[in-house]
């Protein structure tokens, strides 16, 4: 059975910094493209950033181009998404999934493959 656990987040002023994990067990992150989502309250759920099964290719949201960056430790089956300067936009719950393709700009269908966990809370106060 395939879970993945985020955590990290936490409540944090802007301009400051959070760096998001996701634990991957029943899948090996190394095969599978895998991304981060997250949902504002009142929302639907939107990509932020993703990384391709291989490694070699990153896409991110236009919305955090160039402040988040997302990496994975396949030593420790674990993505992660580092956030800098962040704004009270980003405040939301922040997810972990796998995404069934990418395209250009990132997922090509907002489906992913397993159940959604229960996210982490990121809040930037305005």
């Amino acid at each position: 059975q395939v879970q993945l656990v985020e955590s990290g987040g936490g409540l944090v002023q802007a301009g400051g910094s959070l760096r998001l994990s996701c634990a991957a067990s029943g899948l090996t992150i190394s095969t599978y493209n895998m991304a981060w989502y997250r949902q504002a309250p009142g929302k639907e759920r939107e990509f932020v950033a993703a990384i391709s099964w291989s490694g070699s290719s990153t896409y991110y949201a236009d919305s955090v181009k160039v402040r988040f960056t997302i990496a994975r430790d396949t030593a420790k089956n674990t993505v992660y998404l580092q956030m800098n300067n962040l704004k009270p936009e980003d405040t939301a719950i922040y997810y972990c999934n796998s995404p069934f393709s990418l395209g250009r700009g990132g997922p090509t269908s907002s489906r992913a493959r397993y159940t959604w966990g229960q996210g982490t809370q990121v809040t930037v106060p305005s």
